[in-house]
């Protein structure tokens, strides 16, 4: 990579993810293997007054969004945390001036840095990098209801998603595809992505709900609009709701499946009590079939090992 490129690394949070914010941002600027050339670019979507000071001490920018269209008060309901969803298409104009710009959730930490450069490889392709839903761990792509032995009624994330902000039509047409992952995402200044998911989501709010219109507009622009994407292994960013194994000798997270591949970035989905407080545990498989108990949280606090 040319040395003159420059990435930002862009999350968002409120009170409520303060503490995963400020573990993400340690767990980016204290990575041994983080040898970039980045800033670290915040949005701030209802942090207090202290956590903001705080933040502003480790990050390099820190700004307030708008909201990116008018949104009544009714259906927002005081949520300012949803800035983080619908604002991420729009990172590009609100920390204007970087190369590459990456996006990673509150929520999600590095583990292995492997797949960090395949992020940036692919963005760097004029495609957006990321990872899907799907997996050989990951079970269910769809709910389906039965009668008499035959379904009458499937539901999809796209199709309940879709079919309310942009009607049936569109709706069945992404219904079968698989849901593009908006938490962790690279892409390149100039990809021309930006503006076409800036207008989808745009539309997507006029009647669509809020809290899921970033990852329903990401898939359509991906799968209906044919917007190219770099999908990579669901390894690379690996959804925590799908328990992953722990190796005890390498003290890492792998995947549940032969050969047990290190997991890069994980993300603490489906887990709601540990996202709140770290002394959560739930119970985990090792590789050699042993039961423990551990959380999935970054593994250092304030630079100091926890496990």
């Amino acid at each position: 990579m040319n040395k003159q490129t420059k990435i930002a690394f862009v999350s968002g949070a409120d009170a409520n993810y303060f503490p995963l914010l400020a573990e993400w941002i340690h767990n980016i600027k204290n990575h041994p293997d983080n040898n970039l050339d980045y800033d670290i670019c915040i949005m701030d979507t209802g942090l207090t007054t202290e956590q903001r000071k705080y933040i502003e001490t480790l990050a390099d920018k820190v700004i307030t969004p708008d909201w990116p269209t008018n949104i009544p008060k009714s259906r927002i309901r005081g949520r300012e945390y949803l800035k983080s969803c619908v604002c991420r298409p729009f990172i590009n104009k609100l920390f204007a001036g970087y190369d590459y710009y990456f996006w990673m959730d509150a929520d999600t930490w590095v583990q292995n840095w492997e797949p960090i450069p395949w992020f940036i490889k692919g963005a760097s392709r004029n495609k957006i990098a990321l990872t899907g839903q799907m997996d050989r761990a990951y079970p269910k792509g769809m709910r389906v209801k039965w009668f008499a032995g035959f379904p009458y009624k499937a539901r999809s994330f796209y199709y309940s998603n879709a079919k309310k902000a942009f009607g049936g039509k569109l709706a069945r047409e992404i219904f079968p595809y698989h849901v593009i992952l908006a938490g962790a995402f690279c892409m390149h200044k100039d990809a021309p992505h930006w503006d076409k998911w800036q207008e989808l989501i745009v539309k997507s709010l006029k009647k669509g709900k809020v809290f899921t219109a970033e990852q329903l507009t990401l898939g359509i622009m991906v799968h209906i609009e044919k917007y190219e994407a770099e999908i990579l292994p669901a390894w690379c960013h690996w959804l925590c709701e799908f328990k992953p194994l722990w190796e005890k000798k390498k003290k890492k997270w792998v995947e549940p499946y032969l050969p047990h591949k290190e997991i890069g970035i994980l993300h603490l989905s489906g887990f709601d009590e540990m996202r709140k407080d770290r002394s959560k545990t739930t119970k985990y498989k090792t590789t050699n079939g042993d039961n423990i108990f551990m959380n999935y949280r970054y593994t250092k606090l304030n630079g100091e090992e926890v496990l």
